[in-house]
């Protein structure tokens, strides 16, 4: 397998729906996550073996930035025509994707954190493979944990 390289992210058109979350590529392909995420406190620490994105949108909702954390399979062309962003951790190492979002390899775990002051936007952490998908919106510590589909959309029931 040929080594990757970390990838800046460009910024992406983003629809938050009581479906899921539709993020729209640069070169105008789109990719759609099911289902509404699960709300998780500060952090959350992704199964082994799946492929971590980590979505931060902009305070307006409508637009993002995305990086993939330790995606070693797809090609950088392919992701630099797209605008998504990756980073490579090693065991044990950290980093900042993005401000007040930090990523951490514990291993065959990938912890994403937030300090949602400091990101400013929502910040959504897919976690998938060929069996499934997981998605999971970080939030503070006074948010309900309710796992109502309008928090989503930001619409009221």
């Amino acid at each position: 397998m040929a080594d990757r390289s970390d990838i800046a992210p460009e910024t992406l058109h983003v629809t938050l729906d009581p479906q899921g979350v539709e993020v729209e590529y640069i070169d105008g392909r789109s990719v759609f996550y099911h289902g509404v995420p699960a709300k998780r406190e500060g952090s959350v620490v992704c199964p082994p073996g799946r492929d971590v994105h980590v979505l931060v949108t902009s305070p307006g909702e409508t637009e993002g930035v995305m990086v993939y954390v330790n995606d070693r399979n797809t090609h950088d062309d392919i992701l630099r025509s797209t605008g998504v962003g990756r980073v490579i951790l090693q065991r044990g190492e950290k980093t900042a994707l993005f401000p007040g979002v930090e990523a951490e390899n514990h291993g065959y775990r990938i912890e994403v954190s937030a300090d949602l002051s400091a990101a400013r936007g929502r910040v959504l952490v897919f976690a998938e493979d060929q069996t499934g998908e997981a998605s999971y919106e970080l939030v503070s510590a006074d948010e309900t944990e309710t796992e109502d589909e309008n928090e989503l959309t930001g619409e009221s029931a």
